[in-house]
Parts: C-alpha cells; sequence; structure tokens
C-alpha cells in the first residue's frame, strides 16, 4: 500500500486526484500507476484500470487470477467490474469513498452476484489515504475560478 500511496502523491503533483494502484503477482510489482483522466482527457484512465491494463499486457493475457490489486481508495462501479473481468483475486484498498465507492459504500460487492469473487480488504493505511484526498481537495476548493 506504500507504493500505492507514494502513487497517489504522484497524482496530486500533476493535479489529478491522488488515486494510486500497485498490481502484484506474489511479492513483485508487475503494474504501478496513478489516476490520469484530467491529463490523458480519458474518463477512464483510473488508477486501477491502468494497472490492470498494464498487468495484461505483462502477462499477454487479459486474466489477472493470482494477483493482488492495491489502491488507495475504494474503487469505483467501473473499475470494479474491470477487476472482475480481470479475475482479479485480491483487492486491498485505503479509505471509503462514500461518494463512487463501489465495493463496501453505495455497494456491497460481496452480495453481487458475479461469476467471479474476490478477496477484499479494506482500511489499510486509511488515515493515509483519506489524509491524501482530503488535502488535494482542499487546495482545490481553495482556487479562485
Amino acid at each position: 500500500m506504500r507504493l500505492a500511496l507514494e502513487q497517489a502523491r504522484r497524482a496530486a503533483a500533476q493535479g489529478e486526484v491522488p488515486i494510486g494502484a500497485v498490481l502484484l503477482e506474489g511479492e513483485r510489482v508487475i503494474a504501478a500507476d496513478f489516476n490520469r483522466p484530467i491529463s490523458s482527457v480519458d474518463p477512464t484512465a483510473h488508477a486501477e484500470v491502468l494497472v490492470l491494463r498494464a498487468g495484461a499486457a505483462a502477462r499477454a493475457n487479459y486474466r489477472l487470477p493470482g494477483t493482488t490489486l492495491y489502491v488507495t481508495t475504494e474503487p469505483c462501479l467501473m473499475c470494479v467490474g474491470a477487476m472482475l473481468n480481470a479475475r482479479v483475486a485480491t483487492l486491498v484498498y485505503g479509505a471509503l469513498e462514500p461518494k463512487f465507492g463501489a465495493v463496501r459504500s453505495l455497494l456491497d460487492l460481496e452480495s453481487v452476484r458475479a461469476n467471479h469473487r474476490l478477496e477484499i480488504v479494506g482500511g489499510v493505511l486509511e488515515g493515509e489515504a483519506r489524509e491524501l484526498l482530503v488535502e488535494f481537495f482542499k487546495g482545490r476548493r481553495g482556487r479562485s475560478t
């Protein structure tokens, strides 16, 4: 999760919402990235999607069984769908996302009938992840338009 937090800090430094993700196969990092929808002008360029794309390319297979995805904030519905399609084994996230989170906040992923199930671990380094978001949005609200 510390590597995902480093990625989130990189996002904030570039004016992106500070969310970072890291995909592991065992102990080996196979992809790491951060949110890029603003700079890439792409609404799907969430950190989770970017690492899933890179992980699939590294494996030459869109299915990623046995992998663990670390993300600093509870993933949205789009990202959860991508994880299910990729057959990610485990999701580890930091802070809850009450407006868009589709794991526990808006949706209880464990109760969704899907053809694949993820192991879910939430709240890892939650305080640090939440603080990055709070500080980022404080700075955005403080700007004059």
